[in-house]
């Protein structure tokens, strides 16, 4: 029998690559589910159901009708700012909504596979790997890393943790930006753009960090595991070698220190994964920063 795999915030970036992926390259049945309606308009090949993961009793509902063996939860709210602003938001999906998925995965024996953040680290000593100890500076951070231990602490038999950092790709009716499109975009409109000069991060591609999620369910590989791109730079290394990339005028992009911006969320100055962990337990591979762009610009032309 096929097993099943439930995704969770299916219309998300993260959540449609997983769906693409597991229906291009593996044998599960697959269970997508998000807020409203579904944003995959390119194919029907798998079952959606809208659902509310802050709900203990939508859930209930929908893992008794499909009795999921894997979930893979990318449901979150992840703007940084906006959690210090609705703290009770942030934890209602970051928090509470784990609680219920961790109470129906206990019942039905379900591997439960929870993304994280970068953002649980303060930065003061990047890279990180899966054995250092977190001190978010955020609500966002915080919340993240109290869902984590929640996650440690239950009575789940299968449980995994992935951590990713600053994702970014394209898919179909996209809800938000990232970092890599906002760049590519305000340049080509020949707008002039600020960037932190002093915040260091490894950027994702989203493609290898569904391929990683996929990879860690094959394998049934439980613990923490750290899953991002393998270059670091800084984001304003990052925006300008989009701009190299595309051959955009790296004139329009001014340096700026963090503190400027008089964000509400404090972010780490340096995070980064060490991911010698994931390459051994399941061989994450991801590429490299200008192997993503190359790659990302092949699925831009598809959807233009």
């Amino acid at each position: 029998m096929k097993k099943t795999i439930l995704i969770t915030g299916s219309n998300g970036l993260l959540g449609q690559k997983i769906i693409h992926q597991i229906l291009d390259n593996t044998n599960y049945k697959l269970i997508a589910t998000s807020l409203g309606e579904n944003r995959i308009e390119s194919r029907s090949d798998f079952n959606y159901k809208s659902l509310d993961i802050t709900s203990l009793q939508d859930v209930k509902i929908v893992f008794n009708e499909f009795k999921p063996d894997v979930v893979i939860n990318t449901a979150a709210m992840t703007n940084v700012d906006a959690c210090e602003d609705d703290k009770e938001g942030c934890d209602k999906l970051n928090i509470t909504a784990v609680k219920n998925l961790i109470i129906a995965c206990e019942f039905h024996n379900s591997h439960l596979i929870h993304l994280s953040t970068d953002f649980v680290y303060d930065g003061e000593n990047g890279p990180y790997s899966e054995n250092d100890k977190p001190n978010p500076l955020s609500y966002y951070g915080l919340s993240k890393f109290k869902a984590e231990k929640i996650i440690q602490n239950s009575k789940l038999k299968k449980w995994s943790i992935a951590r990713t950092i600053i994702v970014y790709g394209i898919v179909e009716n996209m809800s938000r930006s990232n970092v890599v499109l906002w760049a590519k975009e305000a340049l080509e409109n020949k707008q002039q753009i600020n960037v932190v000069d002093d915040q260091f991060r490894s950027p994702t591609f989203a493609d290898d960090l569904a391929k990683g999620c996929i990879q860690i369910a094959e394998a049934g590989s439980c613990g923490i595991y750290h899953l991002s791109g393998k270059d670091l730079m800084s984001i304003l290394e990052l925006v300008q070698r989009v701009a190299d990339f595309y051959k955009l005028d790296k004139s329009l992009i001014k340096a700026i220190k963090s503190h400027t911006l008089n964000q509400k969320a404090k972010r780490p100055p340096k995070t980064g994964f060490i991911l010698d962990k994931s390459r051994k337990d399941f061989s994450y591979t991801p590429r490299s920063f200008e192997e993503g762009l190359t790659d990302l610009t092949k699925e831009l032309e598809k959807l233009t």
